[in-house]
């Protein structure tokens, strides 16, 4: 492969890596880009894009150590169903949100919902009916930059307790589509009778 193609292969890495929503592919798109920009220098012998590449690589390859690492700053915290941040919240990504739940309609009967945070800033939203100690999971929705970080990995394994604290003992929800059902196994919740369920 001659050093042009090896530079315009790096150069379209990173413009792509500048059209991803998600944090971490954006970094390892990026990460990609720069060591191939790397390469690139070397073959044509300029130092400066050596440097310069090599020191951005670093920066993505921090980054994304702090993305995928247990450093994370990630919350949950129980919010009325129908406070007008999460109303206002819930409509505004609602045509989203139906494409993996296209059933969800807001909770009704004894709703209960949690505002998910990431370093102090809303990333999601879990709406739910308490039924005795059974949440009936009704939406489950993290935003699409903050979907890499692995919040749902950590609500329903550390972050559990936060269910516990309400009463809590099992979690039931209905599948969405195939990526939601992905989601709910990769997350702990397992089949059964039609619905997924997690027992706290």
């Amino acid at each position: 492969m001659s050093p042009e193609v090896v530079g315009y292969v790096a150069s379209a890495l990173v413009v792509l890596s500048l059209t991803m929503t998600s944090v971490v592919r954006l970094r390892t798109i990026s990460l990609v880009g720069s060591v191939t920009f790397v390469v690139y220098g070397a073959l044509i012998g300029s130092m400066p894009i050596v440097i310069t590449n090599a020191a951005i690589a670093v920066i993505n390859v921090w980054f994304l150590r702090t993305e995928l690492g247990m450093r994370r700053d990630l919350g949950a915290s129980p919010i009325p169903a129908d406070a007008p941040f999460l109303v206002d919240f819930v409509e505004f990504h609602r045509g989203e949100i139906t494409q993996f739940q296209p059933d969800f309609r807001m909770p009704v009967r004894d709703p209960f919902a949690l505002l998910l945070t990431r370093d102090g800033l809303p990333a999601g939203a879990v709406l739910g009916e308490r039924r005795g100690d059974e949440l009936h999971i009704v939406l489950d929705h993290v935003l699409r930059p903050y979907r890499d970080s692995r919040l749902g990995a950590w609500l329903y394994g550390p972050g559990v307790a936060v269910f516990r604290s309400s009463g809590f003992r099992r979690l039931v929800t209905e599948p969405g589509d195939a990526t939601h059902r992905a989601y709910l196994e990769r997350v702990g919740f397992r089949a059964a009778d039609g619905q997924y369920v997690l027992e706290l």
